[in-house]
This record gives structure tokens, sequence and C-alpha cells, in this order.
């Protein structure tokens, strides 16, 4: 923890910001050098006198406590002035100066996708779905690890085998929502979760919309899926502009409310997205002769009536089993265990109340509901 401990006394000493420790960095180009020459700072343009006097010792509980997480934890902290700093970080315009990690960074082309915390079925089943695909064609996928959305594609993202990264608004010692828990260790594994907040930090609301600049700014593109008018999802598409990145947005009806934020980016330029390969095109990377057919129909299912008929009559709008059972003239139990088969082979999801969706429909949000081949 010896390169650590200097850094962590420089942001905890209070009133000393990120724009004053690069130019810190600027005079005395080491954490090390600046804590040295503290009687110096009164002396540089912009810095606060008396800034010097605040910097917490070396024994101070906050900084202890600090390193032990990090230690217990196998965290680590880059600046941005080590090597390892995340290249495409480094050209924004307001570069965070420490991270905080846990997990291996990845390295390789990145995407962003964000949305809404409560988001239609649809829009998490077709996250989940475009981001497993991506992530099997070699991106990574970075988001916040909120619910939702941003869940749906870590999720996708782990299936696949793939690697994903978390960035959060608190410390990474910190799960927050606490139901993502079992993504948040997935994600160390599969990936790395990152934060500009020292360990011990609580998530403040305060805390997000910096978190989505780095989401954005680790990212070629930025994919909003579903996000309401005021949503910190569409800051993180902000960003993205403001970054020069690539803006991207999945289309959904006009009649929904946390499609108006993607809706509005896409007459505002944005590219819109339908299908994995949208993407994959964008970013110039290879798809396969017939990729984007595969992923706009149906795959093959072979099952045995009636099975196959109840499940040609679902689609991503949730349909209740009783309506299910009026229609095809099966008695309840039949068509309780029709769907139980369904869902444990992942043809299907059960909702709450007893209304069921279809998990292996086509990917595309202009795709209707078609037969079973």
């Amino acid at each position: 923890m010896k390169h650590v401990l200097p850094w962590l006394r420089l942001q905890f000493t209070p009133g000393l910001g990120r724009t004053a420790l690069f130019r810190l960095i600027e005079h005395f180009d080491s954490a090390e050098n600046i804590l040295a020459a503290a009687d110096s700072w009164p002396k540089l343009y912009g810095l606060r006198s008396g800034l010097a006097s605040n910097i917490p010792k070396p024994d101070d509980p906050k900084i202890q406590q600090a390193c032990e997480t990090l230690d217990k934890i196998d965290g680590w902290l880059c600046s941005f002035w080590d090597t390892d700093y995340p290249a495409a970080l480094r050209n924004i315009p307001d570069p965070p100066a420490l991270l905080y990690g846990r997990g291996c960074l990845p390295a390789g082309e990145a995407l962003a996708i964000v949305g809404a915390r409560y988001p239609s079925v649809f829009g998490r089943q077709f996250t989940e779905e475009l981001a497993q695909e991506l992530a099997e064609s070699g991106l990574i996928i970075i988001s916040g690890l909120a619910r939702g959305i941003d869940a749906a594609a870590h999720r996708g993202a782990l299936t696949a085998g793939g690697q994903t990264l978390a960035v959060l608004g608190c410390g990474i010692d910190r799960v927050y929502p606490q139901e993502n828990a079992k993504i948040f260790e997935q994600i160390i594994e599969q990936g790395a979760i990152l934060s500009e907040y020292p360990p011990g930090t609580e998530p403040l609301p305060g805390h997000f919309p910096g978190r989505n600049r780095i989401i954005s700014g680790m990212s070629r593109g930025t994919l909003v899926v579903e996000a309401a008018s005021n949503s910190g999802s569409l800051i993180t598409a902000e960003f993205a502009l403001e970054q020069g990145r690539e803006v991207m947005a999945v289309p959904g009806s006009i009649e929904c409310k946390t499609c108006f934020g993607p809706n509005h980016l896409i007459k505002q330029g944005a590219h819109p997205v339908t299908e994995a390969s949208d993407i994959l095109e964008l970013f110039g990377l290879y798809c396969p002769p017939g990729g984007r057919q595969e992923t706009t129909q149906k795959p093959h299912i072979d099952l045995p009536e009636p099975a196959a008929g109840i499940l040609a009559r679902l689609d991503s709008t949730p349909r209740h089993s009783d309506e299910l059972g009026g229609e095809s003239g099966l008695t309840p139990m039949e068509l309780s265990a029709i769907l139980l088969h369904l869902e444990l082979h992942g043809y299907v999801e059960k909702l709450p109340g007893g209304r069921y969706v279809c998990r292996r429909k086509a990917l595309s949000p202009y795709a209707g509901t078609t037969e079973i081949t």
C-alpha cells in the first residue's frame, strides 16, 4: 500500500479537488513530491491558502480504514499518471485523477449500454440478448450496475462468458443496489468494478452524474435502450457527445414513457439500433455473413404439440395463463405442466401475477408475432 497511501492522503484532504490535484502534479510530478512540498502550495496560483494544513496524517483513521479495505477486498488504485490508466478515459475533458478497482481492467473495444431502472419486459430481454451477442463478438460491455437495463447488460455479457465492466457511484466495497450482489461478484471474475470514489463512499445522488461520464468515456459509443425524459441515461448520452463518442438508441413505441429518451435521441441524430449487427458495423467490426438475418429471425425450435402452439401464442407482451388456457382448450393442469416445461428450457419467462412472455423471439423491436417453424 506504499503507492496508495500518498494518493489517499491527498484525496481525503478537505477542499482539494480533482482540478487542484492536476495542478499540483504539473508542478511536483508525483504524490510523494506534492506532500513533501506542502509548504509551497500557497505560492501556486489558484490554490486556497491554508489548504495544505488540512492534509490528513498517515495514521488518520479514514486513511487506515481505506487501506485496510483495499487490502481485504484485493482492490487497487490507478492514477491518471500511471501507464495502466485506461487510454480512452485520458482523452475526455474531465478525466478522473484516481480510479479504484477490483478485478482486471479489460482491454479492447467497449460499448456502454444504459437505460431505465424499471424498463419494459421487452427492453430488459432485448438488452440481455443483445449484450450477450455483442460480448460473443468480442465487445466489452460497460454499464453502471443499476437495476433494470444496466443489470441486463451485465448479465448478457456474463452469460456469453465475455468481459464486462461496472462503474459505480460509490466505493468499490459497496454493492448498490444490493439485489445485484451476485452480478457484482461475477463481474469481478470476468471484468472489473471501477469507481473514482474511495472505499467506504456511500451511493449519494450527486455521485452518479460523475459516474456516467466515466461510463461513456471508457466506451467507443453509448447505447440507450429505454429512458424517460429526465433519465440519467440521457446525461450519459450527453457526455458521450461531448467526448466525441458515438451515440445509439433503440427505437420504441411513442406510447411508452421509457421510450421517450431513445426516440428523442434518434430525432437528434443518434444511430438507431435494432440488432447487434447495427453496432458491429458502426464500429467497423467483422460481422459474419448472414449475421443480420440470424438476429432478426426466430431460431428453429422443435417442440411437439401442444407446447409449440402455446409458445406460438407468446411474444414480448405478457399474457395471463387463463387467457392462454382459454385459447388452447387445455385444462389448467395440462397448461401449467407445459408452461413449466417451456420455462425450464428457457423458452418462456414467468412474471408476477401468472403472466408469461417468450424469451426466444426476434431481437428486433420491429419484429411482430410469428409462428413457430
